[in-house]
């Protein structure tokens, strides 16, 4: 998978999702949830998260206090230990991995905690949201980072002028 194909692209449509995402948001489709999710289907079926692992390797999710115990649980730590060895807090107060790309990213872009990952991790690159328009700022810097996001943002333009 070419991310640099896709970065660049989603950089120089930026201002055109944009005014996409707000025209949706000023005036939401009635049917704009049903779109949205048959798109994110769509999207999923050609796209193999394996063969990139570009969220885990540049970007690392917000940990929420149930995340951390549910994955510190899984490791066999306490989660104080599990905070101390992979997280910390950001400038918002967040927590968030220590380092990038994630500790728990294996070779294969498999990861070892799939199961308990988090909660971030798993709603990731969040295409498929009910009032997706609520989260435009979110979609726009995903579209940069996930080429999935991307395509879906691409999909759901063309999708939405059926």
């Amino acid at each position: 998978m070419d991310l640099d194909f896709y970065k660049n692209q989603a950089l120089q449509k930026h201002k055109d999702h944009k005014k996409f995402l707000d025209g949706i948001k000023k005036k939401p489709p009635k049917n704009l949830d049903y779109v949205v999710q048959e798109t994110h289907e769509e999207v999923f079926e050609e796209i193999n998260c394996l063969k990139c692992a570009n969220c885990c390797k540049t970007t690392g999710p917000l940990f929420t206090e149930k995340d951390i115990e549910r994955i510190a649980k899984h490791l066999r730590v306490k989660p104080a230990d599990f905070e101390t060895r992979y997280l910390r807090t950001d400038e918002d107060n967040d927590k968030v991995l220590q380092n990038l790309p994630c500790s728990f990213l294996n070779g294969d872009n498999t990861c070892s905690i799939y199961e308990v990952r988090p909660k971030a991790c798993r709603e990731f690159p969040h295409t498929d949201r009910k009032k997706i328009y609520q989260i435009n700022h979110l979609t726009l810097k995903n579209t940069v980072i996930c080429p999935a996001a991307y395509i879906f943002l691409e999909k759901l333009t063309e999708n939405l002028k059926k």
